[in-house]
């Protein structure tokens, strides 16, 4: 014991971490965590998704706040809700006088900038009159816009994703780069370019059904025929028309919810995503933005995809920042979760990231893979959870009583956009080469088994349905329920002309 504590003291926090412990905030944890040792080498350690990284003695900044705040950007990264968190609490005059220390500094201008965007609070400096442009964000370092609006006052390229009330960070990992490196829609056309014309239509039109059916199975919903065709029909419009606008979104989430529970703007109550476990007693997984935060948040939510759309950034990384930003205010009673899976639509269509004529199933890959699709959600409400202070009335409805909105505006969503990326990727390798295959498979058995006995394609469908069902093989009950009309050697060929098709494929497996 008397060792570990003796390791422990020769250990200081810096950056983030030491401003947390010196202003006492509660904050989402930082990605990365810097400590500098009295000894020692340079040491790095990863758990889970937060990287603890010691340095030597000759890193120390100093103990004055700005010291601290320049460490924070230099090696922990850009954090705005943390630093959103820590100019709540920080007397304007200590943080002016780190800028005036330093008004040419390249981190003191960014966080002069920051200051200001994230307070909304105009500090009693002059301009600067002199000195180069610099990046806000390093482009290498950062997914960033490629149009940087030039802002005079702290010569800054402003070249955030987002808005004040919304802004989303993406890290440039080795994963993201290395999913953008391997080029996945020409993998797609790949794919495609061994079937016809004709059979990608086909396919097209099945995989416009399989997503619909699936988004709304992730949330264990079976719609009626009217609600499926309405989704279909949405999907249909999401390469030609953008989505992200408020009308569209109230018209979207219309349109897709039970009509009783279509809303005519954002919702004006305070709701949670949860389960009850006893009476009046409620599981919450997740606690939404306070109703009044989420017309600011949604309207620059809304301007962040625009500033994505015409600002170069990777049409995935766009889709991330969109779709889970819009999961994550959850501006409607019911329907979010769909319209953020069709939102991933809308904004690989429209980006060209889907190549023309084909649509991936994403949502097919979602439901796969449930775990991780719930992990790529929980990485960001887990961590909230614990700052989030609610309650319930005797009629179940939730009270939030603390400030909340900064931890929604300010999300890092880099897990988020690394999970898409493997969805996609799983959508393109398997789901879709699935489907090609299963509908070739199904041309040539159709054609064979019209060889054999010419009937009506209704009889030859119900037919090979059937063996999908019993593993290459008509079963006695739908053989005489069915198919009294044809002899056993006419059913006996057929079924071997499906197996040589499909195998021993069954609809599991289809």
């Amino acid at each position: 014991m008397a060792e570990n504590g003796q390791k422990q003291a020769t250990l200081r926090l810096a950056g983030y971490a030491a401003l947390i412990e010196r202003y006492g905030l509660d904050v989402i944890p930082n990605w990365h965590i810097s400590l500098v040792a009295t000894s020692g080498i340079h040491r790095t350690d990863s758990t889970g998704t937060v990287i603890e990284e010691v340095y030597p003695l000759k890193y120390w900044p100093g103990n004055a706040l700005g010291d601290h705040l320049e460490f924070a950007i230099k090696y922990d990264g850009t954090n705005l809700a943390i630093l959103a968190s820590l100019f709540q609490e920080v007397g304007a005059e200590d943080f002016m006088d780190y800028v005036r220390s330093k008004p040419t500094g390249k981190y003191a201008r960014r966080l002069w900038f920051l200051y200001e965007f994230l307070t909304g609070t105009s500090l009693p400096i002059d301009d600067l009159k002199r000195g180069n442009y610099i990046d806000l964000l390093d482009p290498d370092q950062y997914y960033t816009v490629t149009t940087a609006r030039k802002v005079r006052r702290q010569r800054i390229n402003d070249n955030l994703l987002g808005e004040s009330r919304f802004c989303p960070m993406i890290r440039r990992t080795d994963i993201l780069q290395g999913f953008e490196a391997s080029d996945l829609p020409g993998r797609c056309r790949n794919v495609m370019s061994g079937y016809s014309p004709e059979l990608l239509k086909r396919a097209l039109s099945y995989l416009y059904s399989k997503e619909t059916k699936t988004s709304f199975e992730i949330e264990h919903i079976k719609p009626g025929s009217a609600r499926t065709e309405r989704f279909i029909a949405l999907l249909q419009l999401a390469e030609r028309e953008d989505f992200c606008e408020k009308t569209k979104l109230i018209d979207l989430q219309n349109r897709i919810v039970d009509p009783r529970f279509s809303e005519s703007d954002y919702r004006t109550i305070q709701n949670y995503v949860g389960e009850t476990v006893a009476w009046q007693k409620e599981k919450v997984n997740f606690a939404c933005p306070k109703p009044e935060d989420l017309p600011d948040m949604m309207k620059c939510l809304i301007a962040s995809h625009k500033r994505m759309d015409e600002g170069g950034v990777s049409a995935v990384i766009h889709a991330a920042a969109v779709a889970y930003g819009f999961v994550f205010l959850h501006p409607f009673e019911d329907g979010n979760g769909r319209i953020h899976r069709f939102l991933i639509h809308n904004v690989l269509a429209r980006r060209g990231f889907t190549p023309g004529g084909i649509m991936f199933p994403v949502s097919a890959s979602m439901l796969k893979d449930l775990a991780g699709y719930d992990a790529s959600l929980e990485t960001f409400s887990r961590p909230l959870m614990a700052l989030v202070e609610y309650s319930f009335d005797e009629e179940g409805r939730m009270t939030v009583h603390n400030d909340t909105a900064r931890w929604y505006s300010y999300v890092d969503m880099t897990s988020q956009a690394e999970a898409l990326f493997r969805f996609i990727e799983h959508t393109i390798d398997t789901e879709l080469v699935e489907e090609l295959a299963f509908l070739a498979d199904y041309d040539v058995t159709r054609k064979a088994i019209r060889e054999i006995v010419d009937m009506p394609d209704r009889h030859i469908d119900l037919f090979i349905r059937f063996c999908l069902q019993n593993n290459g093989r008509l079963s006695a009950k739908k053989r005489v329920s069915h198919f009294d009309f044809l002899s056993e050697d006419e059913i006996a060929l057929m079924e071997q002309a499906f197996r040589s098709a499909y195998g021993s494929r069954t609809t599991d497996d289809a």
